[in-house]
């Protein structure tokens, strides 16, 4: 019965880690709904900061690359202040955009 439930523990870590998240598969979905905004490379396009009046975080910085993935996800899933949610980006895409991010920090 142990050897039952070792191996059932084995596979769900195995299921949960082969689903991680792709930062290749991320910086597809950003460059298509999010660099318009936030820049190729995180930085707030200046245009866009002007336009809107709004004060955008680069997101190589420690302000965001301090919070946690759940966060940012939420964020890109529900928006946060004037940043509206970006609704072509869910589930899997958002994770992988999140990983994305992460490969900006400085």
């Amino acid at each position: 019965m142990r050897t039952l439930i070792n191996l059932s523990l084995l596979l769900c870590v195995s299921a949960v880690s082969g689903m991680a998240a792709d930062a290749k598969a991320g910086k597809a979905v950003y460059d298509r709904a999010c660099k318009m905004c936030h820049g190729a490379d995180g930085t707030p396009n200046p245009a866009i900061v002007k336009m809107t009046q709004v004060q955008m975080q680069d997101l190589k910085g420690p302000e965001v690359q301090g919070m946690s993935d759940a966060d940012l996800k939420t964020i890109i899933t529900d928006g946060k202040g004037k940043m509206k949610p970006v609704k072509t980006v869910t589930g899997a895409d958002a994770d992988n955009v999140v990983a994305f991010i992460r490969t900006l920090k400085k």
